[in-house]
């Protein structure tokens, strides 16, 4: 259950959020691989805009994301100042928007797809950053969805690991860890308090 203040956190340059959001009626968010690979790429096309991913991972119902805003967002218009937060909350939005379009579309379904307002909890130290880390890659497992996180095709962690290009963070994913071992050691502990605890 979502901390009711991850409701109404203001979005601020520089910093790191967790948002996580599930469907209105907790009826998949995906259906196929093509879904899930549409999610990605209107993730890039609407977000990658205003912020930078560090993590992320797209479950049956639901989605965790680990991003940090970046600096210098600036709209301008006569009629008014748009904030950080404005300009961050209306990309995610759009991006909202045109994924639910296109699911609906494609599943002859109407009305709402997503929760709204969508959750998101500032990330304030590094301990936090990567416990969240963690916890977001491993989701899936504690979902009961495979035996090991490690085999779900729709999280970054082993992206993380690849040396494939992505604008994903991965370099500073790994810097967090110390480096590749330290990120896969931390991997390789059962973290049972962090899988268990809603972060």
């Amino acid at each position: 259950m979502a901390k009711t203040e991850h409701y109404y956190t203001k979005f601020e340059e520089g910093k790191f959020y967790h948002i996580y959001n599930r469907s209105i009626d907790r009826q998949p968010l995906f259906k196929s691989e093509a879904n899930y690979r549409f999610f990605l790429k209107k993730l890039d096309q609407y977000l990658f805009k205003v912020l930078e991913v560090y993590a992320y991972c797209l479950l049956g119902n639901h989605f965790h994301l680990l991003i940090r805003v970046k600096e210098g967002l600036k709209v301008t218009n006569p009629m008014r100042d748009f904030s950080v937060h404005d300009i961050v909350s209306k990309q995610f939005r759009v991006f909202f928007q045109s994924y639910a379009l296109a699911f609906n579309t494609q599943h002859k379904r109407i009305g709402t797809l997503f929760q709204t307002p969508f959750k998101r909890a500032k990330v304030d130290n590094e301990s936090y950053l990567i416990r969240l880390i963690y916890y977001i890659h491993a989701n899936p497992q504690k979902h009961n969805l495979v035996v090991s996180f490690r085999d779900w095709k729709w999280s970054s962690y082993n992206r993380i690991l690849s040396d494939s290009d992505t604008k994903l963070k991965k370099k500073e994913v790994l810097n967090c860890f110390g480096g590749k071992a330290g990120y896969l050691r931390f991997h390789s502990d059962i973290q049972e308090a962090i899988l268990f605890d809603e972060l």
